[in-house]
C-alpha cells in the first residue's frame, strides 16, 4: 500500500473516532437530561405522598376551610396523572397550582394556634418545606442539563448529526403562572 492509501485511511479512522466521539457526547448529554429529571420526579411524589398525610392532619381543626383542603387534593390528583402522562408544560402548570395552594394552606395554619402547635402537622409542614426546596433545587438542575443539550444539539456540527440522529430538544420545567413571578406584595 502507498503513502496516499496510508493517509486516506488515518483520515477516514480520525473522522470515524470523531463521529463516535460526537455520538457518545450527544448519548451522554441526553441522558443527564433523563437523570435530571428523574431527580424531579422522586421529589414530586415525595410531596405528593406527604399531602395526604397532611390534610388528614389538617382536617378537623379547618373546618372553614374545607374547599382549600378539597382543591388541594384535587391539584395533587391532576398532578399525579401529568406526571404519569410525562407531559412536562401539563406538570409544571399543575405543580405551580399545587404549590400555591400549599402555599395558602401554610398561611391558614399560622391562623390556627393549635393546629400550629399540633407536633404532627409541624413535622409534616417541615418536611413539606424541605421537598419544595428540594424540588426547586432539581428543577434548576434540570433545566441547566436541557440548556446544556440543547445548545449542544443546536451548534455546528452536532447539530447536523443530532438531526440525522433524531435528537429532539428538551423542554425547560418552567413556572407556567405569571402571578408566581411577581414580588409578594407586603402591607405592614
Amino acid at each position: 500500500m502507498g503513502i496516499v492509501a496510508w493517509i486516506i485511511l488515518a483520515v477516514v479512522g480520525l473522522f470515524a473516532l470523531w463521529l463516535i466521539s460526537l455520538y457518545n457526547g450527544l448519548i451522554r448529554a441526553n441522558n443527564r437530561v433523563k437523570e435530571s429529571w428523574s431527580d424531579i420526579d422522586v421529589q414530586l411524589k415525595r410531596r405528593h405522598d406527604l399531602i395526604p398525610n397532611l390534610v388528614e392532619s389538617v382536617k378537623g381543626y379547618m373546618t372553614h376551610e374545607r374547599q382549600l383542603l378539597e382543591n388541594i387534593t384535587k391539584a395533587r390528583s391532576q398532578a399525579m396523572e401529568a406526571q404519569k402522562a410525562g407531559d412536562t408544560k401539563q406538570l409544571a402548570a399543575t405543580e405551580g397550582t399545587l404549590g400555591q395552594l400549599l402555599g395558602n394552606l401554610r398561611i391558614q395554619v399560622e391562623a390556627y394556634p393549635d393546629l400550629k402547635a399540633n407536633q404532627n402537622v409541624a413535622q409534616l409542614m417541615d418536611e413539606l418545606s424541605d421537598t419544595e426546596n428540594k424540588i426547586q433545587a432539581s428543577r434548576r438542575f434540570y433545566n441547566g442539563m436541557v440548556r446544556d443539550f440543547n445548545t449542544k444539539i443546536q451548534t455546528f456540527p452536532n447539530n447536523v448529526f443530532a438531526g440525522m440522529l433524531h435528537f429532539k430538544e428538551y423542554e425547560f420545567f418552567e413556572i407556567a403562572d405569571a402571578s408566581e413571578r411577581e414580588n409578594v406584595k407586603v402591607q405592614l
